[in-house]
């Protein structure tokens, strides 16, 4: 039997999992905490996976090894290899002035829109890396200077598992160049002219590898996948085809397609990603989601649990309450200094099982506002596959076809970006042109009536929230 390893380096944890190679059987896992916060130096990256894989009985048996991580971090390198500064995250919000300001330098608006989506399928928002680098020029010209190159976290983790200190080792694939601001998607190269435009010269970048390249080798002699981004990682692990529309709920929330075309969304909703098969993952993320539940449970000084049996006991529409879920900012629509509010509040909605409602609801409804602006762009969808630690809740299985309009199926709780960095390694070292299709049991499907009128309420209040810096 051989054996692989996936690990997912996210936002929170590091997650390692070893399967059999053949049929997908998890054999053992690990896992390890990172620090909070949008500003991480890496090193809290490499020893939590360092315990995370002590905890999952090491990689001296597997053959192969890939990683998934948080898309977008800036990750700055000297000369000699080492981090000049703490990496700035994906939900690092400090860099939104330096968006605006590379639209405009293109044209401003909806031409210097159009301009960026044209030419890497998305429009900067402080999310991605392109406009960090440029907030890095510009704020901090010392730790900009010493940059040599510059990498995304799953680049690092991989360059780090081969025990390499040469920049020219430093490794990428598709999905995750696709979401630096300075890769197109749609023609598989790089825009220097972008990057030195945000950064002022040109830094190294990472050699972008093909699906089923192999980044090099752990001291032990397992292959290094080319690893990926989180949500290619997770559309690789719950195994997505056309047609599915995968919506992840976990520190952000997500909502992604499995395409054949890219897409080029000059609204900036749409991010034109690839995915890590050698197609494409059209993709809409939104700063808050599980972390809405975390803050209405706290709020109502309760646990999930009883949080999602207050949101089923009220009625859909919560008698009127909305949420818009703005807690930390947001990312789609584009209002990074907005906050949250409640609209509607009244004599006869004003309880526990009310606000819980309206939580759950505030969440779902940003993420269907995502399925329809992939809707936009072309996407078909049959139906929704929803993972992620807020996939655990009752109440949003329950709530999120009635909010979707069409039927949601649950796989069992999971590791789905680790699942798919296993199914990568795999794939480097099997024979198939396609990646190894392993069974998932224990999946559940939910329908429920729409409810189109909890979509209009809040959107109103959605239309009132003002992204004004506090």
């Amino acid at each position: 039997m051989s054996l692989v390893a996936g690990v997912d380096s996210s936002t929170q944890s590091c997650k390692v999992v070893v399967r059999d190679a053949e049929t997908g059987a998890l054999v053992r896992e690990g896992r390890a905490g990172h620090p909070d916060g949008t500003e991480v130096h890496p090193d809290a990256w490499w020893s939590a996976l360092g315990e995370a894989v002590a905890a999952a009985g090491g990689l001296a048996d597997v053959a192969a090894a890939a990683v998934g991580a948080q898309q977008h971090g800036m990750v700055c390198l000297d000369e000699t290899g080492a981090v000049v500064r703490p990496a700035l995250l994906w939900n690092d919000t400090r860099s939104a002035g330096a968006a605006a300001d590379l639209i405009d330098e293109l044209g401003g608006g909806e031409s210097g829109a159009r301009a960026w989506a044209d030419a890497v399928g998305l429009v900067p928002v402080a999310s991605f890396t392109v406009t960090k680098l440029r907030w890095l020029a510009e704020h901090e010209p010392d730790a900009a200077d010493r940059t040599a190159a510059v990498c995304l976290p799953h680049d690092w983790l991989t360059w780090r598992l081969r025990e390499s200190t040469d920049l020219a080792d430093i490794t990428t694939d598709r999905g995750d160049a696709s979401g630096t601001g300075y890769w197109s998607a749609a023609t598989g190269e790089y825009r220097p002219d972008l990057l030195e435009r945000a950064f002022r010269r040109r830094p190294a970048v990472p050699t972008v590898l093909g699906p089923r390249d192999v980044a090099g080798w752990t001291p032990s002699g397992a292959a290094l996948g080319p690893g990926t981004g989180d949500n290619a990682s997770a559309a690789l692990g719950v195994g997505a085809r056309e047609g599915d529309v995968i919506v992840s709920i976990g520190t952000s929330g997500t909502v992604f397609s499995v395409a054949t075309k890219p897409a080029a969304d000059p609204s900036g909703a749409v991010a034109g990603f690839a995915d890590a098969t050698g197609r494409f993952l059209p993709l809409v993320c939104t700063l808050n989601a599980a972390r809405v539940l975390d803050a209405a449970a706290g709020m109502l000084r309760a646990d999930h649990d009883e949080l999602a049996a207050l949101a089923l006991g009220a009625p859909a529409g919560a008698d009127g309450l909305v949420l818009v879920p703005y807690l930390e900012g947001e990312r789609t629509p584009n209002r990074p200094h907005a906050t949250g509010a409640l609209h509607g509040l009244r004599l006869g909605n004003s309880t526990a099982a009310h606000l819980a409602r309206a939580a759950v609801e505030g969440m779902l409804c940003a993420l269907a506002d995502g399925l329809d602006a992939l809707v936009a762009q072309g996407a078909a969808v049959r139906r929704v596959i929803l993972i992620g630690g807020g996939a655990r809740s009752e109440a949003v299985r329950r709530i999120a076809p009635a909010v979707f309009g069409v039927p949601v199926v649950v796989p069992p709780p999971g590791e789905y970006v680790a699942d798919g960095a296993a199914r990568q390694a795999a794939w480097i070292i099997g024979s198939d042109a396609e990646p190894p299709q392993w069974t998932m049991e224990g999946t559940e499907t939910y329908e429920a009536d729409p409810t189109p009128a909890v979509r209009r309420a809040y959107a109103e209040a959605r239309d009132l929230v003002l992204d004004r810096p506090t």
